[in-house]
């Protein structure tokens, strides 16, 4: 069966301000129902870019450079893995994911199958 990465990118004044009580609650209540469907593999958030670092290779030589990064309005929050019959499904749960979030985020989730 197919298995998906569902990249959660948000602005990252939002993520910064933190999901709501409620908020949580709905999306723990999704994510246990995805993982008794068997659809959930594996999920988490992940930390603001300012306490990340990005590793670069360009021209043969590596740059490191600690966050935050400055010129990223948009950043990646957070991530899901899901194993579905197919890419619709796999868009279901998502569209799901991101139906639980207040109308005020911004929230943008990147779907694509894992090769192998």
């Amino acid at each position: 069966m197919p298995r998906y990465l569902s990249l959660v990118k948000t602005q990252e004044s939002q993520a910064a301000a933190g999901p709501s009580p409620e908020l949580m609650q709905r999306m723990g209540e999704l994510i246990e129902e995805m993982t008794k469907a068997g659809v959930m593999l594996d999920t988490a958030g992940l930390t603001p870019t300012a306490q990340g670092t990005r590793v670069h290779w360009e021209d043969g030589k590596i740059s490191v450079t600690d966050g935050p990064f400055t010129e990223t309005k948009e950043a990646v929050g957070g991530y899901a893995i899901l194993q579905c019959k197919d890419r619709a499904e796999a868009l279901e749960w998502t569209k799901r994911f991101l139906k639980v979030h207040e109308d005020f985020w911004t929230v943008t989730c990147e779907v694509r199958e894992i090769m192998g």
